[in-house]
């Protein structure tokens, strides 16, 4: 079993979501980076990346796909759907 925190936040709200990951977390939770796995290749931000983009993020996490894989963020479910996908 894998848990993932998959918080992202609109700018508005000026919040950083790496950083408040390292102060309080699900323990045993991995980070994951909706800002850097997302498609670099357009100029419109947060972009779902392409499946083998995503595929390498994933297993660079150490998510293997004998894996459940359980994804929470810090507004309820926002984020949350995006890795979801």
């Amino acid at each position: 079993m894998k848990v993932l925190d998959a918080s992202w936040y609109i700018p508005d709200e000026q919040r950083n979501p790496l950083q408040e990951y390292q102060v309080a977390y699900i323990h045993g939770a991995l980070f994951f980076d909706v800002y850097g796995i997302s498609d670099r290749t357009t100029y419109l931000p947060h972009m779902l990346p392409s499946e083998e983009a995503f595929a390498a993020a994933v297993s660079a996490l150490g998510i293997e796909n004998k894996d459940g894989v359980v994804v929470y963020d810090g507004k309820g479910i926002f984020s949350v759907a995006r890795v979801w996908w």
